[in-house]
């Protein structure tokens, strides 16, 4: 029996269907590609936007094309909120909430016997358990490793469904990410990336009170690696809890600090429980701490009532920070969320405009950010040959720039000093010290 997986979506859809594959491959099956021809196929699905929705869908019927006799599973945020319309796809067999994704390969066995619609989705309020599905010993990349070490959100911003999607606020323990990280550590990982849905979290309903004793253990690991925290969030964190960061030798200087706005007009109406100069005061601790410290962030252009004074005030803040990557989104109307009904939708070929706007100047953020690192020198972890350039091997600097440096086979997972040269392709050029 061969099975194939496809994941959409976020660090922690990509880190479960890891999870997943472990499962299938330990019941006897046969991972293969998605575009090979299978006996199951799995899509673990996003629903971040209606965009996501759609691409689930097409993905479905896309393997059930491969063969047309198989077994179509689907989870994810998708199947969890929208279960009835996912079950009403053609060609699907199997739908899986959230909490249920343990239980697919059992899932798919029942079908196997009753040739009946398996449809296993809890409701929102007995989302209420960290189900773990076991320890996680491989990663499709040989470099990288991600661990999820939490699941849920509790802060319900206004455009944002992924709560009703995930769930209440629950933590992994502590023990088994310790044990799941010293084992990835001996098969040669040199980078641990912790996510979850909102990792920032992680702590908060257990007696822990936060993600930093998660951290100190991890850093206390034997081994040469370093620890990457996907993203914090300014809605549970402040400038006086990162210093307590700053400690780890093993962290790197680099986070993912989503702002979503620079107006605090348009944060309120997000629900974003911070303003414009309480994350720059974070920004400023970063940035004292280490002046090329690496800040990735999300912005929206196009949410409800949005000015054009606001969009301004977006486009300030990312000159302010100094962002080394702004991911920029046009705002999706989602239906289920509280934005969706708010007046003052900013009409699309107006969204279209400021969302193009951004994009731009992310881009122009992100060669200052480039030239700022000019001179420097990071420590690189490379991870692959790079595509198009003959000999060049690529990795990310601990504070997450992309590097490009001539090399050979015996540099890949391995960390180098690099100096940085100049901007090249999608990061900088360098040279090892």
């Amino acid at each position: 029996m061969k099975a194939a997986f496809h994941t959409l979506g976020c660090k922690v859809n990509q880190y479960e269907t890891e999870a997943l594959k472990e499962q299938f491959k330990n019941a006897g099956y046969e991972i293969v590609n998605e575009d090979d021809f299978a006996d199951v196929y799995v899509i673990n699905t996003c629903s971040v936007t209606n965009m996501s929705d759609r691409k689930s869908r097409q993905y479905i019927r896309k393997m059930k094309r491969v063969n047309p006799s198989s077994i179509v599973a689907v989870t994810g945020c998708y199947a969890q909120v929208s279960p009835e319309e996912v079950a009403g796809v053609e060609g699907v067999d199997v739908v899986a909430g959230t909490n249920e994704k343990h239980k697919l390969l059992e899932y798919v066995g029942d079908f196997s016997s009753e040739q009946n619609q398996q449809c296993h989705v809890k409701d929102y309020d007995d989302l209420t358990e960290y189900i773990s599905s076991g320890i996680v010993t491989s990663m499709e990349s040989r470099t990288r490793a991600y661990i999820k070490i939490q699941e849920g959100c509790n802060r319900f911003c206004s455009y944002c469904i992924i709560p009703y999607a995930r769930g209440k606020v629950r933590s992994r323990d502590l023990e088994e990410i310790v044990e799941e990280a010293r084992g990835l550590i001996s098969q040669g990982f040199k980078e641990l990336i912790l996510t979850g849905i909102n990792t920032a979290l992680y702590g908060e309903d257990t007696e822990m009170g936060g993600i930093e004793p998660l951290i100190a253990r991890l850093n206390a690991l034997e081994g040469d690696f370093r620890i990457r925290l996907s993203s914090l969030e300014p809605t549970v964190i402040n400038a006086d809890y990162v210093k307590k960061l700053f400690q780890y030798e093993k962290l790197c200087p680099h986070l993912h600090l989503s702002v979503q706005s620079g107006a605090n007009h348009v944060l309120s109406l997000m629900n974003r429980h911070y303003d414009r100069d309480e994350y720059l005061g974070i920004v400023r601790v970063l940035k004292e701490f280490d002046p090329l410290y690496g800040i990735t962030t999300d912005i929206i252009a196009g949410f409800p009532e949005e000015t054009e004074e606001d969009f301004e005030d977006s486009l300030r803040i990312i000159d302010e920070v100094g962002f080394c990557k702004v991911h920029a989104f046009k705002y999706s109307r989602r239906k289920g969320t509280v934005a969706a009904d708010m007046k003052g939708q900013i009409p699309g070929p107006e969204k279209n405009r400021r969302s193009q706007v951004l994009i731009e100047k992310a881009e122009s953020a992100a060669r200052d950010f480039y030239e700022k690192c000019k001179g420097a020198t990071r420590r690189v972890l490379f991870e692959e040959f790079a595509d198009g350039s003959d000999g060049m091997i690529t990795g990310y600097t601990d504070n997450y720039v992309k590097v490009y440096v001539p090399g050979e086979e015996k540099m890949l997972n391995n960390f180098y000093d690099v100096k940085l040269i100049e901007e090249y392709k999608d990061g900088m050029k360098g040279e090892l010290n």
